[in-house]
């Protein structure tokens, strides 16, 4: 016998003839709309925009364009992103200088925020309320009506047994109304049968999921428009507010304004951080905590927090990470005369695992040599935590053990007054002069803690005492995220729900036969082919069969418990007129 699929979800059975002819009860058992994607337009504008929205809404649109939307993610994933790391996309197009021009018609540089990723997202979200609220609403209508009455030939059923008793029709109807609703079904009398169906909650799954769906949609788009995301170095001692001015590097989403950063400050009070001593795993990090003070608000009390790697502190909405550490040097420097003209801890930049770092000290005003100029000085240096003879290059251990300071200074023009900006890292040597040493070598110099290098002819000296910790920490606000965790969890369980459970519908007929004794039939009838539904329906026959017992004809045995079969094979006990074999 042929057949040919109506309004199914995918995976669902397909509609035989069969069942089309058993009417109301036969009836889809989801809320999938019908699909129309093979049928043709009407004529007119009406017509073309109504077969139009019926392709946009279909289940089979909103999973092509979920693949375009995750398949338009992997360029943001693999291309430097302007919004992200202007320094990459910038060294990007120096060395690509065909593609990328090709690459910014693309948008390939803002991948997240370019035309066609934007019209994907709008489609999907469009797509997916087109079909979510014409299911939400017919399965809504299924919950306020009972199940449909059972239809004529029970025969026709995928799953069927019968059975004569001596009970009466009203007792045996009764018995199975108490059953299946025991069992959980929705269950009524409908004429001279008992109608029952249940699982309906995998349609609530169903729809669950792809509600979860839009949620994380709004919740990825608010997250993306409103977050921020900002940088800051702190040393020991020093502290942070959270204004745009205090960050070193800030960005955020095209709807963020300053007014939403969250008002709150801290002050790094100390940082520990703990390494391997011995082992394959010597100087592998064990512990890196900073202990700080925070306050909300601008009255705010004062509290005690303690911020580790993956453990933030949460502030209203905003998040503080803690993402690196390095050691800064204190460093005092003296002019001719002696007088103290810089003192300062100075942040420097880990170089390899086990912190050797490199950074400058740029003394910009107050300074004067020993003829009283005006001068700038700018110092190169390098830090070793753990110095051991023979690996001057690079520290042996990333803790302070046997801290060492290697220091290069010049004197001039620092540059920082013509205007360009330069990093606090580097130093522009082109308008400065070294220090040359007695032998008419540049002057460099290794110091311990306490040491000090003296300037020659007089220009002043440099003293390293001792040495300071300092932490990065990333202040992050992303609203919504909440919301997208808890849509993503309910689409876990609203996609399980959907799998696992299965939606049936049974009928139980009572009705007396021409000899007078009551012939009872049973059917079921489920969304898909499953082989839950005719051993659901044997474990009811049985239970039934149990209170209303079958009546053996005179001239043959008593008949067994009857157990329910597919309606292809011939079902056990005593088929009702017209049962297929």
């Amino acid at each position: 016998m042929s057949k040919s699929t109506v309004g199914a979800d995918p995976g669902e059975s397909p509609v035989t003839p069969d069942e089309q002819d058993l009417g109301a009860a036969g009836s889809q058992l989801s809320t999938a709309p019908v699909d129309t994607l093979a049928s043709g337009p009407a004529l007119g504008v009406v017509g073309w925009t109504r077969w139009f929205w019926r392709q946009l809404t279909s289940m089979r649109v909103a999973l092509l364009l979920l693949l375009l939307l995750a398949l338009g993610a992997i360029p943001g994933s693999l291309i430097p992103q302007s919004g992200t790391d202007e320094t990459k996309v910038a060294e990007f197009r120096q060395a690509h200088g065909t593609l990328a021009p090709v690459y910014d018609r693309l948008g390939l540089f803002h991948v997240y925020s370019s035309v066609w990723f934007s019209a994907i997202y709008i489609l999907l979200f469009v797509s997916l309320i087109g079909c979510i609220v014409p299911r939400t609403w017919q399965f809504v209508g299924q919950l306020r009506s009972r199940p449909p009455g059972a239809p004529k030939r029970l025969t026709r059923l995928p799953a069927y047994t019968t059975w004569r008793t001596d009970a009466e029709p009203e007792q045996v109807r009764e018995a199975a109304l108490t059953l299946l609703r025991k069992r959980r079904f929705r269950a009524h009398l409908s004429g001279d049968a008992v109608a029952a169906e249940k699982g309906y909650l995998r349609e609530v799954g169903n729809l669950s999921f792809h509600i979860a769906l839009i949620v994380m949609l709004v919740a990825f788009a608010c997250g993306q428009l409103y977050k921020s995301e900002g940088n800051k170095l702190v040393v020991e001692g020093d502290g942070f507010s959270n204004t745009l001015t205090q960050y070193n590097d800030f960005k955020s989403g095209n709807l963020f304004g300053t007014d939403d950063l969250n008002p709150f400050s801290f002050t790094l009070d100390k940082f520990t951080g703990t390494y391997e001593t011995s082992g394959p795993n010597k100087g592998t990090a064990r512990t890196f905590q900073s202990v700080i003070t925070y306050s909300v608000g601008a009255y705010g009390k004062d509290k005690k927090a303690v911020v580790k790697v993956n453990h933030p502190l949460e502030i209203d909405d905003s998040k503080i990470y803690l993402t690196a550490h390095g050691y800064a040097p204190v460093i005092t420097v003296r002019d001719g005369k002696g007088n103290v003209v810089y003192r300062d801890a100075v942040p420097l930049l880990p170089l390899d695992s086990n912190i050797t770092s490199s950074g400058v000290i740029k003394v910009l005003d107050g300074y004067r040599d020993a003829k009283g100029v005006d001068e700038q000085l700018g110092i190169s240096a390098f830090f070793l935590p753990t110095y051991t003879e023979g690996s001057e290059a690079a520290s042996t251990f990333p803790a302070l053990r046997n801290p060492v300071l290697n220091l290069t200074p010049y004197h001039g023009d620092l540059g920082v007054d013509s205007g360009i900006p330069q990093s606090v890292y580097q130093l522009d040597k082109s308008h400065m002069k070294e220090f040359k040493d007695s032998k008419g070598a540049q002057l460099r110099d290794n110091l311990e803690p306490g040491e000090t290098m003296t300037l020659p002819n007089g220009a002043g000296s440099v003293t390293y005492e001792g040495t300071k910790e300092w932490a990065n920490f990333q202040v992050t606000q992303q609203p919504a995220s909440g919301w997208a965790l808890g849509g993503a969890i309910t689409a876990i369980f609203g996609l399980a729900g959907s799998l696992f459970l299965q939606r049936r519908r049974v009928w139980v007929r009572a009705v007396k036969g021409d000899d007078g004794v009551t012939v009872v039939e049973m059917g079921g009838l489920g969304r898909s082919e499953s082989a839950k539904v005719p051993e659901e329906l044997g474990d009811l026959a049985g239970i039934l069969y149990d209170q209303a017992p079958s009546t053996p004809d005179p001239d043959t045995p008593a008949s067994p418990a009857p157990h329910a079969s597919p309606a292809s094979s011939e079902p056990e006990a005593v088929p009702a007129e017209g049962a297929e074999k």
